[in-house]
């Protein structure tokens, strides 16, 4: 059954414990906030409306939810998810299909699931509404579901509220619910907050549909799904499950982890077929890498494209606008910036290339730099195809170096160079015969002298 879809996601909470003055939801997963990785996942279901309900910073959270088109609901008191909930009667006003209820806290749900969800929402039995159940390996102070086989709902109650018999219960609530709209806020309306936290809690409506005779029924899934943050330290065991995850289709989809649990991807990451990337390797966001490229160990990849082919490290830096075309290559602690490394071309070790154009099949010496700023503006180097460029060599742009030119070892080039040319900066050499022992004998008198 298709019914128009609405989703309510909750992100009005303080995040005390993140002790942070960024907003818990909008803390990076994967280089992103976690609030837009939920919100990705609810638009892959093409909701009518999507509500986020804001509380303390909400003005942070409208900023960065301010692009995307849905709506914004103000909690001005925190007095329990059932109260939250509520909050966004007003946008949903009129609508009539089914409600996601999810949170912000709580960013790896997939579209998958919140499917599942819904289709049992519109199951033979008709629940009233559906809960996400999960089986942590501890139960903790989650609230319980008492079900049965089949999944329909005799009770759920906060872990405050329980009996020992219910504590022992293992299956718990995530708070994600997926409730027929025309029923939603009739439900709401009839909570009451006697109880230990004096709070409206969402659940509750589960209880209340169920006197009515509408039983509701509760579907799992794993409790790395569900994982919520509320520390610095849950939203590294969320990262590091939503790394696994990626490092999983990545390999999946024909890419080699030579040491998987050292790769970080960001949430944005394109890798093609046949890379190979080995350990301690960091992808930064808006990278993508073509299909065949290795990509060395101990190398930072950030805003970067990587052409097919092409060989990045290890110790490399790659940072926003670098692009290598098909079959480049860079070395050990060789770093780019804003700067093109034409096809075939090669920067091998100990070398900075900064709004620089490197040209097909060119070659980049040891110890080079692109002297690109002046402190005040930027300036760009050209770098023709086939030219040499020797090693511990400054090129101050604005320069050009013409294709099939060279550049001797230790020049500082200050203007351009023609084409096949030869450009040669350094001093004659000068030798002076006999002239480190007399100077290492005169040294020796004075030291003995003093």
């Amino acid at each position: 059954m298709n019914r128009p879809l609405a989703a309510i996601v909750l992100a009005a909470g303080k995040g005390t414990r993140m002790k942070s003055d960024l907003h818990k939801v909008l803390h990076p997963l994967a280089g992103r906030p976690m609030l837009l990785h939920l919100l990705d996942s609810v638009a892959a279901l093409e909701p009518e409306r999507t509500v986020v309900v804001v509380g303390a910073g909400r003005e942070q959270v409208e900023r960065a939810v301010a692009a995307l088109g849905v709506h914004v609901a103000h909690q001005a008191e925190q007095l329990g998810t059932g109260h939250a909930v509520r909050q966004a009667e007003a946008a949903l006003e009129g609508f009539i299909g089914d409600v996601l209820i999810l949170y912000g806290d709580v960013p790896l749900v997939t579209a998958a699931t919140m499917r599942r969800m819904i289709d049992r929402l519109h199951a033979a039995d008709a629940p009233a509404a559906v809960v996400l159940g999960f089986r942590p390996a501890e139960a903790g102070a989650y609230g319980r579901v008492i079900a049965e086989g089949d999944g329909r709902i005799d009770r759920m109650v906060e872990f405050k509220d329980a009996t020992d018999e219910e504590r022992a219960e293992t299956l718990c609530n995530s708070g994600l619910m997926a409730v027929r709209g025309e029923q939603l806020f009739a439900l709401l309306a009839r909570i009451g907050n006697a109880n230990a936290a004096g709070e409206y809690y969402l659940p509750d409506i589960v209880m209340l549909a169920g006197a009515d005779g509408n039983a509701s029924a509760v579907i799992e899934t794993a409790a790395d799904e569900v994982a919520g943050v509320n520390s610095r330290g849950e939203l590294a065991a969320v990262e590091g499950e939503w790394q696994k995850r990626r490092r999983t289709a990545a390999m999946a989809d024909g890419v080699s982890l030579i040491a998987p649990d050292t790769v970080w991807f960001s949430h944005d990451t394109t890798i093609g077929r046949d890379v190979v990337i080995e350990p301690n390797v960091v992808f930064g966001p808006g990278v993508a890498v073509d299909d065949g490229a290795t990509i060395h160990a101990f190398s930072h990849l950030e805003g970067a494209r990587v052409g097919a082919g092409a060989s990045v490290g290890p110790f490399a830096r790659l940072r926003p606008g670098a692009v290598m075309e098909r079959g480049a290559r860079v070395g050990n602690f060789v770093e780019m910036k804003k700067s093109v490394l034409g096809a075939g071309a090669k920067a091998n070790h100990l070398t900075y290339l900064g709004d620089a154009e490197i040209g097909a099949g060119a070659n980049i010496g040891a110890g080079t730099i692109t002297c690109n700023y002046d402190g005040f503006l930027k300036y760009r180097t050209v770098i023709g195809a086939g030219a040499f460029i020797g090693s511990n060599s400054a090129l101050v742009a604005p320069v050009t170096i013409g294709d099939g030119a060279i550049v001797a070892a230790g020049s500082t080039i200050t203007g351009d160079v023609e084409p096949d040319a030869l450009a040669l900066v350094r001093p004659p050499q000068t030798t002076k015969k006999n002239w480190a022992s007399r100077f290492r004998e005169a040294m020796r008198t004075r030291k003995e002298a003093r």
